[in-house]
């Protein structure tokens, strides 16, 4: 059983995109399911820290960008979500390569959502996770 409350697919979420910090690092949605939201992000110079490595930044911006993209699809039209906490472990480091994070979420309320988002290298070994918590927001 789905999640959504309101349309989604890979086409809309990406035209999102356009002109905002996930463009340009690169971020690309790859899969919409019943309930997680993928996407994908190179490792490159443009997400590397001065050693070389991923940034644990760049890792943090693809964990908040899918865990709050997927919450604002969890709410109706009424609703909007903004992040209020994220937490993040570190776990390996990369130096190129993509990687991908997956979207899960832990809980979904009235007023607050809890995402799981695991970020893994392109030989499925875990990079980074990230607990991302959710403040649900009624529109004005």
């Amino acid at each position: 059983m789905s999640i959504w409350k309101r349309p989604i697919d890979i086409d809309l979420l990406n035209q999102t995109s356009v002109n905002t910090m996930i463009e340009h690092l690169g971020i690309v949605y790859t899969e919409v399911s019943d309930s997680t939201v993928s996407a994908t992000m190179p490792v490159c110079h443009f997400t590397h820290q001065p050693l070389g490595m991923l940034h644990g930044g760049a890792s943090v911006v693809l964990a908040e960008t899918l865990g709050s993209v997927a919450a604002n699809f969890c709410v109706g039209e009424d609703s909007y979500c903004v992040g209020l906490d994220i937490n993040a472990n570190h776990i390996r480091a990369l130096r190129s390569g993509t990687v991908t994070g997956i979207a899960q979420p832990m809980h979904i309320g009235v007023s607050t959502q809890v995402w799981q988002i695991n970020i893994q290298d392109e030989r499925g070994r875990l990079v980074c996770t990230c607990r991302l918590t959710i403040a649900v927001k009624k529109k004005k």
